[in-house]
């Protein structure tokens, strides 16, 4: 059985000292302990971006895709290869600005994927940009006067595309962070948790304090029910989106693997894919 240790490698991070990045990193190899998962079963797809780089940072089969594009990369590594755990992850620019169009199908279509959004209402990597994340006023190196745009209420999006697993943590709160990545592997479907990462570097108003001051746990929320769509959307709502924990799931949603007719158990690098001559023959005449 793996141990923590096992999904470490020798690539040492070079995100700033005190980035949240570090602990979604140790979540995310702690979870996968957890849940059974050994490093040849685990496969970590990433996009562009600090939190882009995760993907070289574990033991496991790694990727790290162009803007926006983790998620079509993570699909089809689930859709090649079911038995593979297959955790996607990026910032809120790579999965919310130009990645949005994938995020959002992703979580319609319900495959059995954990993607892991890195939110530190900015672009960092960049040196400091608004992102869809940043809040209206905030003042960056491209909006010197402040942002004249709303911010993206994601958490409610992923409720009204449909989502079975919506989640949010701080990665401050490693405990809770891990258990909600652990829920989300184990959830047989399309996983969303969204994770305030503070970026200590160009983001001076999302800050660790600023967080710990306006977050509120749904743990806190008495007869809270993440089941229950209409109370996670409403509660939402009152608090802003700024809530952590599992703001809904829906077990009974079938993920897509198990809508599509004829989609193997064994996958799909396990099977002979070879054709015979009569088969090879039948195929060509269609085009014929």
């Amino acid at each position: 059985m793996a141990t923590f240790k096992d999904f470490r490698n020798n690539v040492k991070p070079n995100w700033c000292p005190g980035c949240g990045d570090f602990s979604i990193q140790a979540a995310i190899q702690r979870a996968a302990a957890n849940v059974g998962v050994i490093p040849e079963e685990l496969a970590v797809v990433s996009g562009i971006g600090c939190s882009g780089r995760i993907s070289g940072y574990i033991n496991s089969y790694g990727l790290h895709g162009i803007h926006g594009r983790s998620l079509p990369i993570a699909q089809g590594v689930k859709m090649a290869n079911r038995e593979l755990t297959v955790i996607a992850s990026g910032g809120d620019g790579d999965g919310f600005a130009i990645g949005m169009g994938h995020t959002i199908h992703a979580i319609r279509r319900n495959i059995d994927v954990t993607y892991i959004v890195m939110d530190n209402q900015i672009y960092g990597l960049t040196k400091g940009q608004t992102s869809p994340r940043s809040e209206m006023g905030f003042k960056t190196k491209s909006t010197p006067a402040g942002s004249i745009e709303s911010s993206l209420s994601v958490m409610e999006m992923a409720l009204t595309a449909g989502g079975s697993f919506v989640a949010q943590s701080f990665s401050s709160d490693l405990k809770e962070l891990t258990s909600l990545i652990e829920q989300g592997i184990n959830h047989k479907g399309f996983s969303l948790i969204n994770v305030f990462s503070p970026c200590v570097t160009f983001n001076k108003v999302n800050t660790y304090d600023w967080f710990k001051e306006n977050l509120t746990s749904l743990s806190t929320i008495e007869d809270y029910d993440p089941h229950n769509r209409m109370q996670a959307m409403n509660t939402l709502m009152e608090h802003d989106g700024l809530v952590t924990g599992l703001i809904y799931q829906n077990k009974e949603k079938p993920s897509y693997e198990s809508l599509v007719t004829g989609f193997k158990d064994e996958a799909l690098s396990s099977q002979d894919i070879s054709l015979n001559q009569e088969q090879f023959d039948k195929l060509a005449a269609e085009f014929m």
